[in-house]
């Protein structure tokens, strides 16, 4: 089956097939990856669904080794009732890179839509392209966030580590530079469950409040930021060397229910800035 690609405002791609209904099985991988490089996002709409998690791992195999997790391969994405971490909640859950606190990063993280939330903007997924940003980026600015690095540390069900990574790295395996970065939560926000600690290395209180300010503004610029609304069935895989990613909060007992799957590269990527994993 061809490959039908249209692009995405302000980066990605949506992928739909020529006939409705058909099955993700039809589409060539190596195709989708080279379309992955150029886009670093791909929605692919309108295929057969998968019916069960078993079934989209079995998918998500197709594109590289699975990096199982504690639970499994499969995270299921769902509000539980007594959550102890916010992804469990219907809060907004800050942009980040995942595997920043596991002995591995995955290149690719897929997503399933099992079902959609019921308001159009509610729990969209968030994405920012931060090589896109740092080609827009100022001198000043460059050079302020080139010399800071950032300490973060997070405990939860599945891990409890400590990570320290620079604002600015190489991608691991292309020629060009990415902002790796976690961003910090108001701790005065007494509803967000389970805080991360996140400390500014070798900058100034006056000097972290900057980085922080022009940080969020590059971040969400709209030249570099997509909120996808989900539709059920959806099917999104993401760059995860080059994008962050986060959350919208959406209203509790909403039906939103997504399954995550994340893949190994070709080149397994030993997270490079963990610190102390237990």
């Amino acid at each position: 089956m061809p490959v039908i690609c249209t692009p995405m405002n302000p980066f990605g791609g949506v992928v739909t097939p020529s006939k409705p209904g058909s099955g993700l099985a039809e589409l060539r991988i190596d195709e989708l990856k080279e379309l992955l490089i150029e886009n670093k996002l791909l929605v692919l709409r309108g295929f057969q669904s998968f019916s069960s998690a078993a079934d989209f791992a079995a998918y998500c195999r197709t594109w590289g080794d699975i990096i199982v997790w504690p639970f499994g391969e499969v995270l299921e994405l769902v509000e539980h009732k007594n959550p102890d971490d916010h992804i469990f909640d219907n809060s907004y859950v800050p942009l980040h890179w995942d595997g920043m606190y596991r002995k591995q990063v995955p290149e690719f993280q897929i997503f399933q839509c099992v079902s959609a939330p019921e308001g159009e903007k509610e729990g969209r997924t968030t994405f920012s392209n931060t090589a896109m940003m740092l080609r827009r980026i100022s001198t000043a600015q460059r050079d302020l966030w080139g010399n800071t690095s950032v300490t973060y540390s997070r405990k939860m069900e599945f891990y409890e580590s400590r990570t320290e990574a620079p604002l600015i790295c190489a991608h691991p395996y292309r020629d060009y530079e990415v902002v790796r970065y976690c961003e910090p939560t108001d701790p005065n926000d007494v509803e967000f469950i389970n805080h991360p600690d996140i400390r500014f290395n070798g900058v100034s209180s006056a000097q972290e409040n900057e980085i922080r300010a022009s940080l969020r503004q590059a971040l969400y610029d709209e030249r570099n930021y997509y909120a996808h609304t989900w539709q059920s069935g959806d099917i999104v895989i993401s760059d995860n060397y080059t994008l962050l990613h986060g959350r919208e909060r959406f209203t509790t007992g909403s039906k939103r229910h997504l399954r995550r799957v994340h893949v190994s590269g070709a080149k397994p990527l030993d997270n490079p800035h963990l610190v102390q994993s237990l």
